[in-house]
């Protein structure tokens, strides 16, 4: 069973009140994700990549597949 849930972090704690569904569980993994770090990440590495050549080459191979079965098509 999976519960996810964003929490705010008061004074360095996050509180989660589990649904019902969890009572007498005897454990949970909990998985801290700083969102805020792993977005900013992403979108650096987006910026990276819309200059890599090799990257946008892939991306030039797939739009001409597309473009030839778009042809096929009409």
């Amino acid at each position: 069973m999976t519960y996810r849930k964003v929490c705010l972090v008061e004074d360095n704690k996050v509180i989660i009140n589990l649904p019902d569904d969890f009572k007498g569980m005897k454990q949970v993994v909990v998985v801290v994700d700083d969102m805020t770090d792993t977005m900013s990440q992403k979108l650096e590495l987006m910026k990276k990549a819309a200059k890599d050549n090799l990257f946008l080459d892939d991306i030039k191979e797939i739009q001409d597949d597309f473009d030839s079965i778009d042809r096929d098509i009409q």
